[in-house]
């Protein structure tokens, strides 16, 4: 679903993979028109896993119908001249909600001062891997925060990935910020921008933001590798007597008392401040302890279901979570089911069927949103978008086609 915020200001989208491509939904999401421009056929993230089967090729891609939900379509040979300039045009058509580009390809012709020179006030923004324009993507940039050597029980000999696009979502989100941060800013000065985005300055940005780099800089020390506990505060994984586990956390005081109080565990807790000297109402301290509370902990939960143990959390307002696969979370948790929650609806994609999709995750009571748009067989909107854009007519359009220039939906058969 779609929120009217960004009216029909005119995104054109020129990318692949997660970051662009979600930064560019990010703004479908609250009004913008986004025009995504795509080789015909498909570009290099077209066709990636998972895809739905069939019987005449490898079908259509979840992940890039997903990424490209409630945004225009167009198909245009970039290898052709012709259609370059097409998509130059698009970019710099005029239009005070016009002229902005969003990309992740480092093509020469779709540069800033390219497009600067058929349109003085245009707004690109372009996600590049890092600050010097070399490549990167999400895992080589994650190996260098330090995380793989804290997950999972990683160290600097056996580091582990998490399989989470973390800083390409971080990147999306930012883009997607500073594009609307650079159109209120025209709005106010006449002024263009342009606008780079690095993935590995999100991440080494992120890391100062949290404290991290000021941890090693400062106090010369890196985070520990300390497994499922949460650190800083007291957090950690219990299993039930029927196989389950949770995902309990205390990090407010509130938290914890709650807690303690839930697992009954308060005349424990205070013999272990008498035998350590800690105390446990600080969080850092509660860190500290965390084996030792763990293990008063523990069995509570394995004399448990987890029925008993998620009603009796519930019942003392502990904070917890369980964990489950996708599948589960599908069939059971009312928090991803388009009935009880309004960020998710069902809709029919082309070439893949029935299915839930999420609008904005941003809840506005009072304003009325549209329903999502699917993600559109390649070229649907190329001959719409050619005549309302660039104002071309009927003749002009068909003289492309026939060129091989452009194309419609009829070029991309698995999606019906």
């Amino acid at each position: 679903m779609t929120y009217p915020f960004l009216g029909r200001l005119r995104v054109i989208e020129s990318s692949a993979f997660i970051a662009a491509p979600l930064a560019g939904l990010t703004l479908a999401q609250f009004g913008a028109d986004v025009i995504r421009v795509d080789m015909i056929g498909g570009g290099i993230d077209y066709r990636r896993m998972p895809r739905m089967p069939h019987p005449e090729g490898k079908g259509r891609s979840l992940y890039w119908t997903a990424l490209n939900k409630g945004k225009r379509s167009v198909a245009i040979d970039l290898r052709k001249p012709e259609g370059r300039e097409l998509i130059q045009a698009l970019a710099a058509a005029p239009g005070p909600d016009a002229g902005l580009l969003l990309t992740n390809i480092g093509t020469p012709w779709l540069a800033h001062e390219v497009l600067a020179a058929k349109r003085a006030d245009i707004i690109t923004c372009t996600i590049q891997g890092n600050g010097d324009g070399s490549t990167a993507v999400d895992y080589t940039v994650n190996c260098a925060t330090g995380y793989p050597f804290v997950t999972g029980g990683g160290t600097p000999q056996n580091p582990v990935n998490h399989v989470l696009p973390a800083w390409d979502i971080a990147c999306a989100y930012q883009a997607a910020f500073a594009v609307v941060a650079a159109v209120d800013y025209r709005r106010r000065t006449g002024m263009g921008a342009e606008l780079k985005l690095a993935l590995s300055d999100v991440a080494f940005t992120t890391l100062s933001n949290i404290g991290v780099l000021a941890e090693a800089e400062l106090l010369h020390q890196e985070r520990p590798c300390v497994g499922n506990h949460l650190y800083g505060a007291f957090g950690r994984d219990f299993g039930t007597a029927d196989g389950h586990r949770l995902m309990v956390v205390a990090i407010s005081a509130g938290q914890w008392k709650s807690l303690v109080q839930a697992c009954g565990i308060a005349a424990e807790v205070e013999a272990l401040e008498r035998r350590t000297g800690l105390d446990l109402a600080d969080e850092a301290q509660r860190f500290e302890a965390r084996d030792a509370l763990a293990a008063l902990i523990e069995p509570w939960f394995a004399a448990r279901s987890l029925e008993q143990a998620e009603r009796e959390l519930r019942a003392h307002k502990a904070t917890f979570g369980r964990y489950q696969n996708v599948g589960e979370l599908l069939a059971t948790d009312p928090r991803v089911n388009a009935s009880t929650n309004p960020v998710f609806e069902q809709v029919d994609t082309p070439g893949i069927g029935h299915h839930i999709a999420a609008g904005s995750a941003v809840r506005a009571p009072a304003l009325a949103r549209e329903a999502t748009t699917p993600a559109a067989p390649l070229g649907t909107h190329t001959d719409e978008v050619l005549h309302e854009v660039l104002r071309l007519d009927g003749a002009a359009i068909g003289k492309l086609h026939d060129e091989g220039v452009v194309a419609g939906p009829d070029r991309d058969p698995l999606a019906h």
